[in-house]
């Protein structure tokens, strides 16, 4: 989604929580492609190092017009067996980390702009074990469409992207590779969905679309 937008003329700030690595090869990905890029990092659910990541866009471009909300984290179980400080840790990232994220965002985007948040497909496909995860995004959808409202007259658009199965790196952690291949059959597009896929979504809204307002765009080839 960095490249993408990068190629589309936007000046990106790649965040990281963990992999400040990774994020460093996506800037100079962006950068040797001939855009502009900077990495910042902090917890997203803090709202002091978030706050440091937006002074870093104000600071070096001059002021923020599109947010991309990605930060998540998922862990399955079913509802009689998860440890409720896992459960925590999950509310705390998705729902907290957007809230937080969120805030800023009303608070620093320019008129014009765009908030994306993420969701995902699990919220309508009621899979056993993904309780946690699916009412975290349950709620960031909540957030969302409050807050595309309460932004009412400003111009910016508020939207989730909600993909179904992905090959990232989040969800291919901990799968066999039967398991991968058994859900990919489930689509009727008869694969997993790759992240270009989703930039393409990403890239609509956080450009050309100026009456998507309010939504919750499910990216899945069909799933659900």
């Amino acid at each position: 989604m960095a490249e993408r937008l990068g190629s589309d003329g936007l000046a990106v700030v790649v965040h990281h929580s963990t992999g400040k690595d990774r994020a460093e090869e996506t800037a100079e990905s962006v950068v040797r492609a001939g855009g502009r890029a900077v990495v910042a990092g902090g917890d997203v659910a803090d709202e002091v190092a978030m706050a440091e990541v937006f002074e870093v866009a104000e600071r070096e471009y001059g002021g923020v017009d599109v947010v991309v909300h990605t930060a998540g984290v998922m862990r399955l179980a079913p509802v009689a067996q998860m440890d409720l400080a896992t459960f925590d840790r999950v509310q705390r990232t998705n729902v907290r980390g957007t809230f937080v994220v969120d805030q800023l965002a009303a608070r620093h985007v320019r008129r014009g702009g765009a908030i994306i948040n993420f969701s995902t497909s699990v919220t309508r496909l009621q899979i056993p074990g993904y309780a946690a995860y699916a009412a975290s995004k349950g709620a960031v959808e909540a957030l969302t469409l409050v807050l595309a409202r309460e932004l009412g007259g400003r111009d910016i658009t508020v939207n989730t992207v909600a993909p179904g199965p992905t090959a990232t790196t989040l969800f291919l952690d901990g799968k066999s590779q039967e398991a991968v291949d058994q859900i990919a059959s489930m689509n009727p597009m008869g694969r997993l969905g790759e992240p270009a896929d989703v930039a393409e979504a990403v890239a609509f809204l956080a450009g050309p679309a100026r009456w998507v307002n309010g939504q919750v765009i499910h990216v899945n080839g069909g799933a659900a």
